[in-house]
């Protein structure tokens, strides 16, 4: 009993777990695909992983110490996934760590991107970081805008969310259905 609280994960650990969990879940509904028109394909799902990501550490990150130290755990858990799913598609153990810094570093790229446009409320930058990132292979101008109106509104829910709730896991984005 006492080696089982050392082994068992911190409530953090966990909390990162079951946020990183959500945000997959919603980056995985089929109106992004179906409807919006973001490629179903490995990258495309990376895409939407990353960007719901993005916008719930932006979140974190203007809250308090522990906000912030959440979004750190968040990043942690995002990355060990990817390394996790680049070995079930066979990556060879030699790649693997210049892949996941390669995606880190994609990510970093996407953040200071669409992170910027957020803060300036800048939709005509936010639709170009999108087109430049998610929609590289070019989309119809409606589906682009839906899906800024998308991260536009997500932004702003998550940015009146209580913080004591998004730092116990307690989140939520808008149903993509509404654009």
């Amino acid at each position: 009993m006492f080696f089982r609280r050392f082994l068992s994960a911190a409530p953090e650990a966990q909390i990162a777990r079951d946020m990183y969990s959500l945000i997959v879940a919603k980056a995985r509904q089929p109106h992004f695909y179906s409807k919006l028109d973001v490629p179903d394909s490995v990258d495309g799902r990376f895409d939407m992983i990353a960007l719901h990501a993005i916008l719930v550490m932006n979140r974190l990150t203007q809250g308090g110490s522990a906000a912030k130290a959440l979004s750190q755990k968040l990043f942690n858990e995002m990355f060990a996934d990817m390394d996790r799913s680049l070995r079930e598609m066979g990556a060879g153990d030699l790649s693997i760590g210049k892949k996941v810094r390669k995606m880190a570093e994609v990510f970093y790229g996407r953040a200071k991107a669409y992170g910027e446009a957020l803060s300036r409320k800048d939709v005509p930058s936010l639709e170009q970081a999108l087109a430049r990132n998610i929609y590289a292979q070019g989309t119809d101008p409606k589906n682009l805008a839906n899906l800024a109106r998308y991260v536009v509104t997500s932004a702003q829910s998550l940015a009146t969310q209580n913080e004591a709730d998004i730092i116990a896991g307690r989140l939520s984005f808008p149903e993509p259905e509404q654009f």
